[in-house]
């Protein structure tokens, strides 16, 4: 239930803040068992409405009331709402099946046990008809996949998973021809004849689709033009005046009405007055009244004529049994997993999910042809005289800078482009932020690892380094810590600004000034500076390179003293921790959806 509910939103100008009213007073009543239809031109207010009701919209600047029977929105009911956006978020390298089942592992009771929730998705599959596309990918921008019908019944199927108590969606039509759209109406109607409640905006249903709704909310401007049984509308506008003079779909004719518009409809008798009126003193002929006042008119006469009779409708107590009142009322959060099973689950699925990124030809392409180069230039150098010693010198601080580098601007998306998935999954309490975070960083390890060996096996032996087993595998070892450090960088400069465009430049900056402090350019780094290359992972892998190299052969290169690198080794795992804990704590600041 939602009485008087309104919504503004501050638009910020350049002198001054300006307050704008998206909602304006909206009440309503949708009891278990109904399909409540929020309609309206674009710019209404359906879809603000429809978060507001799903709890993904700050309530600080939310007036009126909204309860779930009779219970207030709290936290833990996000594990019983489903959310279904108008954005089909799904990852696109999944199949149909891989994607529903992660989801009935993570969201699904720990009452029940593993087969039964693969036994539960498998069911999801036959009830929404996605049997014949099981097996294929979801599919994107760039990957071919499902059909749009097909993409959003998966996306459906997600929410309905969990036999939520109740069903938002926004726009789940848009963009499907009629026969799709009306196989997903009716599979929401179903859903409904069980006993839940679906609350969901349309625009522009054909006539067999509005037949479907139980209960109708038309909104203009965000004001309230009609709200009850949606088979009564009809009748409703044609006791004020407004009815249609030619055959046309119903839903057509609400949204016209809506809109202001009156073409085809007949005008009420005292909007006729007032444009009589109006001509009359501005000498005009205008024959139809101006959207305003149509708008105007009708929000009048649903003030006037049925929103009390509504309202008190409202204020008789739903029976309901303790049961259902249960469904909404929880003390505590409602986990579908324990912590490790969250992360094996996310752990497996990012996996799944990117090793068809990671293995591109594309990426295997570019790493090897850079080690042939490398192992061209320097075939088979010579340590022995100072100046074979200065160019292998050179090769170790590129391999340093190479594998800081590289990770570093793949790990800047991961964060950003993951946040409308982590923003929809963290809404329907999936799993904790901390299994996510950990999950994430952890699976694109072994992926990241693999290159890096392909590229020394070339590179080591091409380039002549020292051939024995120990400084060989030393750095293998000293690059794998380069890498996860750089890679640490990335995820915490994308988690802190969550904006590629910025991140990429801030990234940019960052290495290059790492690069040059590296201790390889400028040896005599002038002290007011000389505190950045502590701070840069490249200047302590090209360090430990050179000591892994030269130990107890040269006492020094380039100044630098050939110890046992402990120094080193701290600072780069130090960077491994430091910089993830700064990427964690940067997400768990923000807010990546607003019912959080």
């Amino acid at each position: 239930m939602f009485t008087d509910v309104t919504y503004k939103v501050i638009i910020k100008g350049l002198r001054t803040n300006v307050e704008k009213e998206i909602l304006n007073g909206i009440t309503g009543l949708v009891n278990p068992g109904e399909v409540l239809a929020l309609m309206g031109p674009s710019g209404s207010g359906k879809t603000t409405l429809l978060n507001l009701l799903g709890g993904r919209l700050i309530r600080s600047t939310v007036g009126g009331s909204i309860t779930y029977n009779d219970q207030p929105y709290n936290k833990f009911l996000k594990s019983r709402v489903g959310f279904v956006m108008q954005e089909d978020v799904l990852f696109p390298h999944l199949t149909v099946k891989e994607t529903l089942r992660y989801a009935a592992l993570l969201r699904l009771p720990k009452t029940l046990t593993k087969e039964q929730k693969e036994k539960r998705a498998v069911d999801v599959i036959y009830e929404l008809g996605l049997e014949r596309c099981q097996d294929t990918m979801i599919g994107g921008s760039f990957v071919r996949g499902v059909s749009g019908g097909e993409r959003r019944r998966v996306s459906i199927g997600n929410e309905i998973l969990i036999n939520p108590s109740l069903l938002f969606l926004d726009e789940p039509t848009s963009g499907l021809d009629s026969t799709t759209a009306l196989k997903i109406v009716q599979i929401l109607h179903e859903i409904a004849e069980a006993g839940k409640t679906v609350v969901t905006t349309i625009h522009q249903p054909s006539s067999r689709l509005f037949h479907k709704f139980d209960k109708l909310i038309l909104l203009g401007k965000g004001s309230l033009i009609y709200y009850g049984k949606a088979a009564e509308a009809i009748n409703y506008f044609s006791s004020i005046g407004c009815s249609p003079l030619i055959a046309m779909n119903p839903a057509e004719f609400l949204l016209d009405l809506a809109n202001g518009n009156l073409n085809d409809v007949s005008v009420p008798s005292e909007l006729e007055d007032k444009v009589q009126i109006e001509n009359s003193e501005a000498d005009s002929t205008q024959d139809k009244p101006l959207p305003v006042l149509v708008q105007e008119y009708l929000v009048e006469a649903y003030e006037t004529r049925i929103a009390e009779t509504e309202k008190r409708k409202m204020l008789v107590p739903l029976t309901l049994d303790e049961e259902l009142k249960s469904k909404v009322t929880y003390s505590k959060r409602q986990w579908g997993a324990s912590w490790w099973e969250q992360y094996s689950i996310l752990f497996r699925r990012g996996i799944k999910e990117r090793r068809h990124e990671y293995f591109s030809w594309l990426r295997i392409t570019q790493v090897l042809a850079t080690a042939i180069i490398l192992g061209l230039l320097w075939w088979h150098s010579d340590s022995s005289t100072p100046k074979g010693l200065q160019d292998q010198a050179g090769l170790l601080f590129f391999i340093a800078v190479f594998w800081g580098f590289f990770p570093v601007f793949t790990a800047i998306f991961t964060f950003p482009q993951e946040r409308a998935m982590l923003s929809k999954e963290r809404a329907a309490d999936m799993y904790r932020l901390s299994a996510y975070f950990l999950a994430r960083t952890t699976s694109d390890l072994p992926l990241d690892l693999l290159l890096p060996i392909l590229f020394l096996l070339v590179v080591y032996f091409m380039a002549g380094l020292r051939l024995s087993a120990a400084p060989f595998f030393l750095t293998m070892v000293t690059v794998f810590l380069s890498i996860v450090a750089a890679q640490g960088l990335g995820l915490a400069i994308g988690a802190s600004l969550m904006d590629v465009k910025k991140a990429t430049t801030f990234a940019s900056v960052t290495v290059m000034t790492f690069m040059l402090a590296g201790g390889f350019f400028v040896q005599q780094v002038p002290v007011f500076v000389s505190w950045i290359r502590f701070l840069s992972f490249n200047y302590h892998t090209y360090k430990l390179l050179l000591k892994v190299q030269y130990n107890n052969i040269i006492p020094a290169v380039n100044g630098m003293r050939m110890d046992n690198g402990v120094v080193e080794i701290t600072a780069l795992v130090a960077m491994v921790f430091g910089y993830r804990l700064l990427a964690y704590i940067s997400l768990r600041r923000m807010r990546l959806h607003s019912g959080s």
